[in-house]
């Protein structure tokens, strides 16, 4: 069975959506990738990586509205999630991996 595609989607791709990517990833049951939507993203989400996720989870609101100004149509059947999860955390913070893992916990089922 082919794992799905998951793409962590926050504003700069260097503290959330990486922490979730790795977290995710070493679960190993999905692959994993992450970007930011913000121009001064470490990684700005491309068309490439939308095509390529099965599903796509955003930490804010305002980054799945970014998406959708930004690749509209090729969203039309993927999935988004958000997490509701704010910009108050560094990488792999300790409480930031506790909230991560309780609000991802339904990629394990």
């Amino acid at each position: 069975m082919t794992k799905p595609n998951i793409l962590f989607i926050c504003g700069k791709a260097r503290k959330r959506s990486p922490t979730a990517a790795e977290l995710v990833a070493g679960w190993g049951m999905v692959n994993t990738d992450c970007a930011g939507v913000g121009l001064d993203a470490d990684t700005v989400v491309s068309l490439d990586e939308i095509e390529w996720a099965d599903k796509i989870i955003v930490m804010e609101l305002k980054q799945k509205k970014k998406l959708n100004a930004l690749f509209g149509t090729a969203l039309r059947d993927k999935p988004i999630r958000c997490l509701g999860v704010p910009d108050n955390y560094e990488y792999m913070q300790d409480a930031l991996v506790d909230i991560l893992t309780t609000k991802l916990a339904f990629l394990r089922n």
